[in-house]
């Protein structure tokens, strides 16, 4: 579980190359046959380098919008005015140091030309101004062999696995209300627990938790009291706990069994009580209570009728808002007082997506994504007749997070991710502030959060993070213009033998764009390489770039592993979600293997050494994989995934079945897609199944219950299939206890390398 994070109604349940101007093959081809055949040179324009060069240096085959923002980084200012030019030698240099990232101070063109000399960048041309296509081939040969250079190609040493998947160290740094005294979870009894620090004095942190069945995921303050959530074994019914400052008495708030807490509001300003929701009188869905977290006392707010997915309290604490839906249609619900009654406010149809985000300081306006009559995802803000102003929006992607100030009564930055994450700012000073933490640290935007502030926004906890950094957390007080370091996660692991992970892109079958990560092992050449495709969970869900610890055990065996957004992943907008409606085991399925066939296509991954590895719908989709295209994969690690989605559908949590139209919407459903559905569970279709499997399942699991791996086993070892399986009884959705972590990671790394690396 992240930090502060948010699950939408769709909650993670499971969790050909672009057309360019002239391509390598062409250059290529004229320059094998130019020996035979006597041809006139043909020159090259400038906008054809640019894309040979995007094409031979980046990942990005797919995506014109990615292409053109590395050309951007290219070409700058007035350069380059007519890219229908033939391009000369130094214009073509200049392009080449910044695509290499050797730029230094060089600022005319003989400059960077003397610097391309000097890499080697022209190495076996004649001394001609222009570039011909032949020209071209060498040119680009030689820069890859400068993007590699440095490597003997015989990897990195081999770094444990529990190096990679054991606690990282202190996390979740978090400042109390008034700034003194700050809280992080670290590892006790190999768990991880809460602890408390006085800021601005030596004394030693203080541990006020003392779980040694389960990681404590999440604590929070309200005012000077101490609360955290914790489950049991896995099933993911989270409870309240408060916790005193020395640890010397710990109480569950709300000790109701098979019952899941959730907060809505830390009410600001009302002494000892927070708003909680919970599913205690039906468990298909949640009502409202005050909680007393002094005494425990719980009061009954509101009512659920049955069809509320989500409430929303306004800045004094009253519940003024509401989400009714099936999960596919809804409405936004509203009342002017908690005496009313609720009233539809704006109206929610299929595909939309409209989630309240919360009250403006004065309770007149409310902050929301929204989707609403658009493609993308959006920042809005409504008055009370449900009149939208747009504040903001990208034309690629959705707005992924939004940071709202309660004391400036302003949106202060949304996000967005296209490649990585990026920001636009709504104030001033907050910008100027952002920018003086990055530079003191010295990284990119994409690499630092704003992760906690005190109330007067002079103190603030940062992290730090990147594809080959774990993490870092900062404490940065404004008022001395003063940072430190808090922590390091996995000091114990150097960035210089991490590896890179590279955006892509590239077209599925049928004209998709389809983007994602390749994460190339460190020190190897890109090429023939035992690669690993690792879908993501959700569907409904993405891949970001970042630390992943799995992605970097692999690249440090040896293996490329690649990372793909098919659709049906957030992020990228309505029309490329809906995609992938009704799309298990095809389309989705094809854009994995789409990925996959680039890969081999790149000449970076051996066909014969193709592995696939998912957890929750990536295990379905590793499933899937081996089942309807099984001469592509030569191994296969299914981690809590589906194999039946009839079963699937009869098993999820009871919380989640009030929205069961989203699932027949985007899945399918049982009895009126019966042929559907069949032809792509797996189960139904072991015959076809010869690659090696791995299967690991957690007991508790509520949102893939164990019967989807037991099913698939059994059926594989009915037909004489020996399948390994790995089954934790205190484990749920994804091993979270570090033994059963590392016990896993052995087991899957022993596993891919019996069968990939002969």
């Amino acid at each position: 579980m992240k930090k502060r994070s948010l699950s939408a109604s769709l909650a993670v349940i499971l969790t050909t190359s672009a057309v360019i101007p002239v391509s390598m093959q062409e250059v290529r081809a004229t320059d094998e046959t130019s020996s035979q055949v006597e041809v006139k040179e043909e020159r090259v324009t400038a906008k054809d380098f640019l894309d040979l060069t995007v094409t031979a240096l980046t990942f990005q085959h797919g995506s014109e919008t990615m292409r053109q923002q590395i050309i951007d980084t290219w070409v700058k200012g007035e350069e380059l005015k007519d890219l229908s030019m033939n391009i000369k030698r130094d214009e073509a240099a200049r392009i080449l140091v910044r695509a290499l990232n050797k730029e230094g101070k060089e600022s005319t063109l003989a400059e960077y030309q003397e610097k391309a000399n000097k890499l080697g960048l022209f190495n076996g041309l004649s001394n001609s101004e222009m570039i011909s296509k032949q020209d071209a081939v060498k040119i680009l040969d030689n820069a890859k062999n400068v993007k590699n250079g440095g490597s003997n190609h015989k990897g990195v040493k081999e770094i444990s696995v529990e190096d990679f998947v054991k606690s990282p160290g202190s996390f979740g740094y978090e400042l109390s209300p008034d700034g003194n005294y700050i809280t992080f979870n670290a590892t006790w009894e190999k768990r991880s627990n809460v602890f408390v620090k006085k800021m601005n004095d030596d004394s030693e942190p203080v541990r006020v938790s003392s779980s040694k069945d389960r990681d404590i995921p999440l604590s929070f303050w309200k005012d000077d009291n101490l609360l955290y959530f914790k489950d049991k074994g896995g099933d993911e019914n989270y409870h309240i706990y408060s916790t005193t400052f020395n640890g010397s008495k710990e109480k569950d708030l709300t000790p109701y069994p098979n019952v899941k807490v959730a907060l809505l509001s830390s009410l600001q300003g009302v002494k000892d009580e927070i708003l909680i929701m919970m599913n205690k009188e039906d468990t298909k869905v949640f009502d409202v209570y005050k909680l007393n977290v002094k005494t425990g006392k719980t009061t009954h707010v509101v009512k659920n009728p049955g069809n509320i997915t989500s409430w929303l309290a306004d800045r004094d604490g009253n519940v003024r808002m509401a989400v009714a839906s099936d999960g596919v249609v809804g409405t936004v619900l509203y009342r002017d007082t908690e005496k009313d009654e609720f009233k539809p406010f704006i109206e929610i149809e299929a595909g939309d997506q409209v989630r309240p985000l919360g009250f403006t300081k004065d309770n007149k306006h409310i902050y929301a994504t929204s989707n609403k009559g658009r493609d993308k995802v959006e920042v809005v803000k409504y008055d009370l007749e449900g009149n939208e102003e747009v504040i903001m929006s990208n034309p690629e992607v959705d707005v992924t997070n939004v940071l709202y100030s309660v004391e400036k009564d302003k949106v202060l930055y949304g996000a967005y991710v296209t490649d990585k994450t990026h920001y636009q700012f709504f104030d001033k000073d907050f910008e100027k502030l952002f920018r003086k933490i990055q530079n003191k640290i010295g990284v990119h935007e994409s690499e630092l959060v704003i992760n906690n502030y005190n109330k007067e926004m002079t103190k603030f906890i940062v992290s730090v993070s990147s594809d080959v950094v774990y993490g870092k957390y900062y404490y940065y007080d404004s008022t001395k213009d003063k940072i430190t370091e808090l922590a390091t996660l996995g000091s114990w692991l150097n960035p210089e033998k991490l590896a890179e992970m590279h955006p892509i892109s590239y077209k599925s079958r049928d004209g998709l764009t389809i983007n994602g990560y390749l994460t190339l092992p460190k020190n190897k050449e890109a090429k023939h390489l035992p690669l690993i495709v690792n879908p993501h969970g959700g569907p409904w869900a993405r891949d970001v770039w970042g630390f992943n610890p799995e992605v970097q055990l692999l690249a440090n065996r040896g293996y490329a592993v690649l990372q793909v957004n098919f659709r049906s992943s957030t992020g990228y907008g309505k029309e490329f979600l809906d995609a992938g409606n009704k799309q298990w085991g095809l389309k989705i399925q094809d854009d994995i293997t789409d990925g996959v066939q680039w890969a081999i296509d790149q000449g970076i991954a051996d066909p014969k050494r193709i592995g696939i590895y998912g957890a929750s719908f990536g295990g379905y989709a590793t499933l899937a994989g081996i089942t309807y295209t099984p001469d592509l994969y030569a191994a296969a690690v299914d981690y809590v995934g589906i194999s039946n989605i009839f079963t699937l559908l009869n098993t999820i949590p009871p919380y989640w079945k009030t929205t069961l139209d989203v699932y027949y919407e985007r899945i399918g459903h049982p009895v009126n897609d019966k042929e559907l559905l069949t032809a792509a569970s797996p189960v139904f279709h072991v015959d076809k199944i010869k690659t090696p499997l791995f299967v690991a399942q957690g007991a508790n699991d509520p949102r893939v219950n164990k019967a989807e791996s037991d099913q698939i086993v059994e059926a594989l070892r009915a037909r004489g299939v020996d399948v390994e399986y790995m089954l934790k009884d205190n484990e749920g959705h994804i091993f979270l206890n570090e033994e059963n972590r590392i016990e896993f990671y052995n087991a899957m790394v022993k596993f891919l390398d019996s069968h990939l690396k002969k």
